[in-house]
């Protein structure tokens, strides 16, 4: 337990001395709230010693009390407002910054990483877990520190009033606190699985959503809900052993203070019969004695939760400890814009040690342009990953204007390159905050002129709201050209001197094709450009084409050339105008 409360106390970073200048307002408002019941015992004894004539009750210390008492009311609210302005606060702040640090994170790993670690295992750790430490995190710290201090007072200010009642009070609070740590071992022990099962749940439900069009196509929904009805089960079943294993032992907890506090009367009540405990702090005892461990009986609920906090600490720091792909990069001009590939193999995480490129080398001068054609599964887009350090080599070396880029930062790297590949992402934001996310520092005159250059003005001038219309969650509202369209002047508004187009026009309609083909050209005007594409009339007018076949290299020449040699291109082409002329039969 005392470890997750460290742990937590850690996490809380620069907001360490409000959190315990919380804990200080939460102890005064406790003992705010037990000042007016030792006050009201103490007038309530006089009050009888009066009436009974052993003493003379001075009328002026009844007005007193009762202003004492009236003070401790405003002392508690006062208190209570210190320790929530301090205090509540906390766990919302630090769970922001902590979800910004994530995605800083997650922006600089390797493309691998999502490979290892899912989807649904990032999205459930930034939102579901972090927000249970988000909500509960202050709490259990505050909960389980002013428990047990002001349990120490009290057992303290017993030994002054009555040892005996003290050490009833001390003997629960052990039997109790040893309840305690078992509880948080438990919870310690069953709640990865919980928390596991939480992150295929949401990993669950992110793939039914993302495959519920085609479920839904071949009549199957049922079938594709499965999964997320067994992660359910799973994260139900999790949560029931916990409170199984829980239950037995804050029963222990419970009875050990119950009883505890029964001693604490039976202790005060012998005092006062033997007389060695006077009337008022008798009173005292016996009002306090079922309320002096309200604090430490909700520490129960504090030792459930802090096992499952301490584990998502854990995932949280298991994605902070994440690696940088660019951790050693530097940001070094270029010399120029030239790509070179020397000697490059590299195998993908997961692929059985596959190779997805062998020993590949090849050189791109700047300005010119590069077409690369193969099967798939050839290695084609691999090329352009390498190229942008989507990925790091296995073997060999990419250098980008003479530079090896693991030398280099991403940001360093990449403001170099604009990429306009075949699934297009728009985010849910405008048609202009859209294009302006090639270059968040551009005018607007800046971005309609990229817009008008890749023809997004033909389709946006018959919209209502123009370019202020919000385009949805993925550009789901627009076509596969419009959408394209769009991408091609995010790029043309970057203005970076490498273009990548990755199947730029494989899924486009012919009459969004001439439109786009219009647009690329705008697009590569004088730059360094490489393409991956399938289209013949895409290749056939590059500088140099790059024939991959399982993974490597194996031609590498002009259209003219490649076209007089035997091999991969000539059926290439024989192959597309085939398949250009196809039609249905009669």
């Amino acid at each position: 337990m005392t470890k997750a409360l460290i742990r937590i106390v850690r996490w809380t970073g620069p907001y360490k001395k409000r959190l315990f200048l919380g804990c200080v307002c939460s102890f005064f408002m406790t003992w705010s709230i037990a000042a007016p019941v030792m006050i009201a015992a103490w007038l309530l004894a006089r009050v009888a010693e009066d009436a009974r004539g052993t003493s003379v009750l001075d009328p002026s210390w009844t007005g007193l009390s009762l202003l004492a008492i009236a003070g401790c009311v405003v002392l508690r609210f006062a208190f209570t407002y210190g320790k929530n302005r301090l205090q509540e606060s906390i766990g919302h702040e630090v769970a922001a910054e902590e979800r910004i640090r994530i995605g800083n994170i997650l922006k600089r790993v390797p493309l691998g990483y999502f490979s290892q670690v899912k989807t649904g295992d990032i999205l459930a750790t930034a939102t579901t877990e972090l927000g249970v430490l988000e909500l509960q995190g202050m709490k259990m710290v505050d909960a389980v520190i002013n428990g047990y201090v002001n349990l120490a007072a009290i057992v303290c200010f017993l030994f002054v009033l009555q040892p005996a009642a003290a050490a009833a009070a001390l003997a629960g609070t052990i039997v109790s606190c040893l309840a305690l740590a078992s509880i948080n071992r438990t919870s310690k022990r069953l709640s990865p699985a919980a928390n596991k099962a939480t992150e295929s749940l949401s990993g669950a439900i992110v793939e039914f959503v993302r495959g519920l069009g085609t479920a839904k196509a071949y009549g199957h929904d049922d079938t594709a809900s499965k999964p997320i009805l067994s992660a359910a089960q799973r994260l139900k079943n999790a949560r029931v052993a916990i409170e199984f294993g829980f239950t037995p032992r804050n029963v222990v907890h419970l009875a050990a203070l119950k009883l505890a506090s029964v001693g604490v009367v039976a202790c005060a009540t012998a005092g006062f019969v033997s007389g060695n405990v006077p009337l008022w702090i008798f009173l005292a005892l016996a009002a306090f004695s079922f309320t002096i461990f309200s604090g430490v009986e909700r520490i129960s609920d504090s030792a459930h939760m802090l096992g499952d906090l301490d584990d998502i600490l854990d995932r949280i720091d298991a994605i902070k400890q994440a690696r940088f792909i660019d951790e050693d990069g530097k940001d070094l001009p270029l010399d120029g814009c030239a790509i070179e590939f020397k000697d490059v193999s590299f195998s993908y995480s997961g692929s059985s040690g596959k190779q997805a490129l062998r020993k590949a080398s090849f050189t791109i001068p700047e300005g010119t342009t590069c077409a690369i054609v193969g099967p798939s599964g050839s290695g084609k887009t691999t090329i352009a990953n390498l190229m942008m350090r989507f990925w790091d080599v296995s073997e060999g070396a990419v250098l980008v204007g003479g530079r090896d880029v693991r030398d280099l930062t991403c940001n360093g790297l990449l403001k170099n390159f604009s990429a306009v590949f075949q699934n297009v992402y728009l985010f849910n934001d405008t048609i202009e905050g859209n294009i302006r996310f090639g270059k968040p520092s551009a005018t607007h005159e800046e971005v309609l002129d990229a817009a008008r250059r890749a023809q997004v003005d033909e389709f946006v001038r018959d919209l209502p709201d123009g370019y202020a219309t919000v385009v949805g969650e993925g550009g789901n509202a627009f076509s596969g050209g419009q959408k394209q369209r769009i991408s091609i002047a995010r790029a043309l508004l970057k203005d970076a001197p490498i273009v990548v187009l990755d199947e730029a026009t494989a899924s486009i309609d012919p009459e969004n094709e001439a439109l786009i083909q219009a647009a690329l050209s705008e697009l590569t005007q004088g730059k360094t450009v490489v393409v991956i594409a399938h289209r013949l009339a895409t290749v056939e007018h590059a500088d140099q084409i790059l024939v991959l076949d399982d993974g490597a290299v194996v031609q590498h020449g002009t259209h003219e050339e490649l076209l007089a040699q035997e091999g991969i291109y000539r059926d290439f082409v024989r192959i597309r105008r085939e398949a250009e002329g196809w039609r249905f039969k009669a």
